[in-house]
Protein backbone atom coordinates (compact mmCIF):
# COMPACT_ATOMS: atom_id res chain seq x y z
CA UNK A 1 0.00 0.00 0.00
CA UNK A 2 0.90 3.58 -1.00
CA UNK A 3 0.60 7.21 -0.41
CA UNK A 4 -0.15 9.54 -3.56
CA UNK A 5 1.82 12.25 -2.58
CA UNK A 6 2.53 15.96 -4.91
CA UNK A 7 3.94 18.82 -3.98
CA UNK A 8 3.39 21.41 -5.62
CA UNK A 9 4.64 25.41 -5.98
CA UNK A 10 3.23 28.56 -7.76
CA UNK A 11 5.51 27.89 -10.65
CA UNK A 12 5.56 24.20 -11.20
CA UNK A 13 4.97 20.35 -9.75
CA UNK A 14 8.07 19.58 -7.49
CA UNK A 15 7.53 15.85 -6.67
CA UNK A 16 4.25 13.71 -7.96
CA UNK A 17 5.49 9.84 -6.77
CA UNK A 18 3.96 7.00 -4.53
CA UNK A 19 5.63 6.93 -1.07
CA UNK A 20 5.09 4.98 2.47
CA UNK A 21 4.50 8.15 4.91
CA UNK A 22 5.15 12.19 4.78
CA UNK A 23 5.30 14.30 7.80
CA UNK A 24 4.07 17.36 7.08
CA UNK A 25 4.95 20.46 9.31
CA UNK A 26 1.44 21.81 10.27
CA UNK A 27 0.95 25.05 11.81
CA UNK A 28 -0.56 23.44 14.55
CA UNK A 29 2.16 20.97 15.12
CA UNK A 30 3.53 18.21 12.86
CA UNK A 31 1.36 15.47 11.60
CA UNK A 32 2.43 12.23 9.84
CA UNK A 33 0.29 11.10 6.74
CA UNK A 34 -0.28 7.38 5.78
CA UNK A 35 -2.51 5.35 2.99
CA UNK A 36 -6.24 5.89 3.98
CA UNK A 37 -5.96 9.40 6.02
CA UNK A 38 -8.96 11.00 6.83
CA UNK A 39 -9.63 13.70 4.65
CA UNK A 40 -8.08 16.90 6.18
CA UNK A 41 -6.87 20.43 5.18
CA UNK A 42 -4.21 22.43 7.08
CA UNK A 43 -2.39 25.53 6.93
CA UNK A 44 1.71 24.36 7.16
CA UNK A 45 4.02 26.43 8.85
CA UNK A 46 8.31 27.06 7.50
CA UNK A 47 9.99 23.63 8.21
CA UNK A 48 11.03 20.14 6.72
CA UNK A 49 8.80 17.91 4.85
CA UNK A 50 10.18 14.74 5.93
CA UNK A 51 9.33 11.97 3.27
CA UNK A 52 9.29 7.89 3.84
CA UNK A 53 9.56 6.25 0.50
CA UNK A 54 9.39 2.67 2.08
CA UNK A 55 8.17 1.34 6.07
CA UNK A 56 11.25 1.66 7.75
CA UNK A 57 13.13 3.82 5.49
CA UNK A 58 15.71 7.07 6.59
CA UNK A 59 13.32 10.08 5.66
CA UNK A 60 14.32 12.56 2.77
CA UNK A 61 13.79 16.35 4.23
CA UNK A 62 12.92 19.07 1.68
CA UNK A 63 12.16 22.60 3.46
CA UNK A 64 8.92 24.32 2.69
CA UNK A 65 8.12 27.85 3.10
CA UNK A 66 4.06 28.39 3.84
CA UNK A 67 1.27 27.25 2.48
CA UNK A 68 -1.59 24.18 2.42
CA UNK A 69 -1.72 20.38 3.20
CA UNK A 70 -5.05 18.62 1.35
CA UNK A 71 -5.36 14.93 2.25
CA UNK A 72 -8.15 13.41 0.45
CA UNK A 73 -9.25 10.28 -1.75
CA UNK A 74 -6.01 11.22 -3.90
CA UNK A 75 -3.65 11.32 -2.00
CA UNK A 76 -1.41 14.03 0.05
CA UNK A 77 -1.15 17.41 -1.88
CA UNK A 78 0.90 20.28 -0.72
CA UNK A 79 0.78 23.53 -1.95
CA UNK A 80 3.58 25.15 -0.87
CA UNK A 81 4.58 28.93 -1.17
CA UNK A 82 8.02 28.09 -1.86
CA UNK A 83 10.13 25.34 -1.81
CA UNK A 84 14.55 24.67 -0.91
CA UNK A 85 16.12 23.08 -3.51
Amino acid sequence: MALHFELVTPEKLVRSEDVHMVVVPGSEGDFGVLEGHAPVMSTIRDGALQIYAKDGAEPEEIEVRGGFAEVGDAGLTILAEHVEA
